[in-house]
């Protein structure tokens, strides 16, 4: 899973700063460390996994932006919550670099009512909806419709901030929960048939270069039963989404909405992910927009990865994608399995000491999300504990593997779904 790319020794060594403690994280920072262009890669504040972790929190910019002033580091954000509180603002206010959309353009994601209302202004295909700020009329609406509605609180919520209800006593239920539990909007949705994928694109302002498309497993049990998750597995490519569907999705969704962003005076630079479902006939929607790369769809996404991605966040933060040829991806598959500690997405155990870790991957790799180290030990220290990742010739090896090396891992409390990639072997 090594990037092939030439080197390029002649060029100067660029330190890099990865902001966050994930699966993501991990990936991102252990992808950028393969260039040959690459200083340090530092994380902060990292996991258990990560090398040169930084103890500043994602959300202290001040320190962070002091970081990498010292550090002279350019600066990649993974999660969305220091997006959306304005790390970017304050970096540009600094003159420091860093990829990732300032508070305006990353309100596609910290707001999904701002959001579609943004998709209407610019023509991008989505589900009807409404949104309320009373769970009354919510409930009412819920029972106008009569049937499936999906309910989305407003705001953000890592992943986990939409339930899919079957019919409108469920919805009552779920609207009435969220805004009892401090969630001050809601959005009521259609809900949508088909398969899902996830298509992110890097941007600049100006040109989104596409990635390679995935496809995310987000409800916590087998069988898409349970409740959302962060994410619990992920495979890449993703089932669905063929060369057409491609240039669709980059032409009817990412560019628009691009194009909208910096009509709106909010250029979007980073990471430009769009949840889409792939209906009968070949119906487009985007589900959601999210201001950031994926996770666990970046686990998948980086063991595919076959160029250098420190030039290509280089350019994103410079403005020059445009200039930069199409990235280069491994034609095999990848799968990611989510190991979790039971009773994620609610309340887990933490602390539990991880066996196996160290073994022998035969080419998979583990990447760290909840997890610290206790002198040699490696402990749970979170939900979503670990990404097993592998390639494989086909959809069905890549998985295998991933599930072999998942299984010679261990603690108390660890689940995982089984049934990872499944429906994509089944469609192949």
């Amino acid at each position: 899973m090594e990037y092939m790319g030439a080197p390029q020794a002649a060029a100067p060594l660029g330190n890099v700063l990865v902001v966050g403690s994930g699966g993501r994280e991990h990936a991102l920072a252990w992808r950028l460390s393969q260039s040959p262009r690459a200083g340090t890669v530092h994380v902060a504040p990292g996991n258990g996994g990560t090398e040169n972790s930084v103890p500043i929190g994602a959300g202290d910019a001040e320190g962070l932006a002091a970081f990498a002033r010292e550090n002279e580091c350019l600066t990649v954000v993974g999660p969305e919550a220091p997006l959306a509180a304005g790390i970017a603002d304050r970096f540009a206010a600094a003159g420091l670099p860093l990829v990732g959309p300032t508070a305006a353009a990353a309100r596609i994601e910290s707001s999904k009512s701002w959001s579609k209302e943004f998709m209407q202004r610019h023509g991008i295909p989505t589900a009807r909806h409404e949104s309320f700020d009373d769970a009354g009329e919510a409930a009412a609406h819920a029972r106008r419709l009569g049937g499936p509605v999906v309910v989305k609180a407003d705001g953000l919520a890592a992943g986990k901030g939409v339930t899919v209800c079957g019919g409108p006593d469920e919805a009552e239920a779920e609207v009435r929960r969220m805004m009892g539990g401090g969630v001050g909007r809601v959005l009521l949705e259609e809900r949508l048939e088909g398969a899902e994928a996830s298509f992110i694109a890097l941007c600049d302002g100006e040109t989104a270069v596409p990635m390679a498309a995935s496809q995310d497993h987000k409800r916590a049990g087998d069988g898409d039963t349970g409740p959302n998750t962060g994410g619990m597995g992920a495979c890449s490519p993703a089932p669905h989404v063929d060369e057409g569907m491609a240039r669709r999705i980059q032409d009817e969704v990412i560019e628009p909405a691009l194009a909208g962003l910096r009509a709106e005076g909010a250029p979007f630079c980073g990471f430009l992910y769009a949840g889409v479902m792939i209906g009968a006939g070949g119906r487009l929607d985007v589900l959601e927009f999210n201001a950031r790369m994926g996770d666990p769809e970046c686990q998948a996404i980086m063991a595919r990865a076959d160029f250098d991605l420190l030039a290509y966040v280089e350019a994103a933060a410079a403005g020059t994608l445009g200039e930069m040829a199409p990235m280069r991806w491994d034609a095999r598959h990848a799968a990611c399995v989510v190991l979790a500690s039971r009773g994620y997405p609610g309340s887990h155990a933490t602390g539990e000491e991880i066996a196996g870790i160290g073994e022998d991957g035969g080419g998979s790799v583990v990447f760290h999300a909840g997890t610290r180290r206790e002198g040699p030990r490696v402990l749970t220290a979170g939900g979503r504990v670990l990404g097993v990742t592998a390639l494989g010739g086909t959809l069905r090896e890549a998985v295998g593997a991933a599930y072999a090396r998942a299984g010679r891992i261990s603690w108390p409390s660890k689940y995982c779904r089984s049934d990872i990639g499944r429906a994509g072997i089944a469609a192949a």
